[in-house]
């Protein structure tokens, strides 16, 4: 009998295992496919890694060509949304709880980025870290129209 519960519990923790981190990639994916939907271009591919994913809340790394940044998306109910794009300004607890994060997901948050970019080409992250300023999305998640132009769905 003892053994038996041992093999379930076994069997549960690897179930938990192998669910979680499949639920993380479809995120990913689901973010990867709208950024490059949105901004991937025949002349100029964008590159979108990593993605970070905390909660409702996500980060990602992007390059295209010489630029590069960091967006940062929300979900809405099962869908990913761009709300704004910026450079260090997305790994830093203090701004992040600007841009509307509890005090909690923005500590949580700026140390997975931190953690997630240490693990790749440190001349791709120097490359994030050169957008300068912030761009804030419409609610759809589009740039907003320059000033005087019609934004054009």
């Amino acid at each position: 009998m003892k053994m038996l519960r041992m093999i379930r519990a076994v069997v549960v923790v690897a179930a938990i295992g192998v669910t979680a981190p499949a639920i993380a990639d479809d995120d990913s994916g689901a973010i990867r496919h709208l950024m490059m939907a949105t901004f991937d271009k025949p002349e100029a591919p964008l590159s979108v890694d990593p993605v970070t994913v905390f909660k409702d809340v996500a980060v990602a790394g992007w390059s295209q060509g010489d630029m590069g940044g960091r967006a940062l998306l929300r979900r809405k109910h099962d869908t990913w949304t761009l709300t704004l794009c910026s450079g260090d300004a997305l790994k830093e607890a203090g701004a992040l709880e600007q841009f509307g994060l509890t005090a909690e997901e923005a500590k949580a948050m700026a140390n997975a980025v931190v953690e997630a970019e240490a693990k790749i080409d440190p001349a791709l992250v120097a490359k994030f870290s050169t957008f300068d300023g912030v761009v804030m999305m419409d609610g759809d998640g589009h740039h907003p129209p320059a000033q005087g132009q019609e934004h054009k769905s």
